[in-house]
């Protein structure tokens, strides 16, 4: 007796999703070259995930912005899908709040599903916590999902606080990179970059890549200096 065919049989198995969280400040101290650049930087990740996407991995990302109040400017989507319209500045910075909404979307396996790989976070800041974000940190970096995700940090300029960020990479094995003008910020996203396209080629895509892997050197905290007052002749500083 021949078997019925069954059209529901021949499925394709679909992509795994890689999420990708980038916490951003956009108070009002990154307005002006800081945010530009910030801007640019974002869309040129974006425009390399689109490109680097295969037929078992696909790149997932969220913006997260704290800068007065704190939104969901991107929910989480495929690299491919989204449109890049740029960010604007305001306020302060309720660091705290953003950590809070990025461990929430995480802990969700509606929005981040069981089968997901690990996902990587990005935190980018240029000032000083404004609102409470020990709780908030420490139960992000200690707690259930958001404890197991890839987590990197950006600290922009002189005034960014060097601890805070530092507390949310401990346990990594990334250094706290460093901006302080547009070069530094775009080699450290080209960074993030990499690291991710990296797991989308390996075997397992769990597997954290050492900074070697990556192949690209961003500034890191040490290299962090007074720089001097800005001129109209001064080139590539904020």
């Amino acid at each position: 007796m021949a078997l019925a065919f069954d059209p529901s049989k021949f499925t394709v198995a679909k992509a795994k999703p890689l999420p990708v969280i980038l916490l951003l400040d956009v108070s009002l101290s990154m307005s002006g070259g800081k945010i530009d650049s910030l801007n640019t930087a974002v869309a040129e990740m974006l425009a390399s995930f689109q490109g680097s996407e295969g037929s078992e991995t696909e790149i997932d990302v969220a913006v997260i912005t704290f800068g007065g109040t704190v939104e969901l400017a991107q929910p989480l989507a495929s690299a491919r899908t989204i449109q890049w319209t740029g960010l604007s500045t305001s306020g302060n910075t309720p660091m705290g709040t953003a950590l809070r909404m990025a461990k929430a979307m995480i802990e969700d396996k509606a929005v981040v599903p069981s089968r997901a790989y690990r996902p990587t976070v990005v935190l980018v800041s240029d000032g000083q916590p404004t609102d409470d974000w020990q709780q908030p940190l420490d139960d992000f970096v200690s707690n259930g999902r958001s404890s197991k995700c890839d987590r990197m940090a950006l600290a922009i300029g002189g005034d960014a606080n060097a601890e805070v960020l530092e507390k949310f990479i401990a346990g990594t094995d990334y250094p706290l990179f460093f901006a302080k003008d547009a070069a530094g910020l775009q080699k450290y996203f080209q960074f993030v970059t990499m690291s991710v396209t990296v797991r989308t080629k390996s075997q397992d895509a769990n597997v954290i890549p050492g900074t070697a892997a990556v192949g690209i050197e961003a500034p890191t905290i040490d290299s962090r200096v007074e720089t001097p007052a800005s001129t109209d002749d001064d080139q590539g500083y904020w």
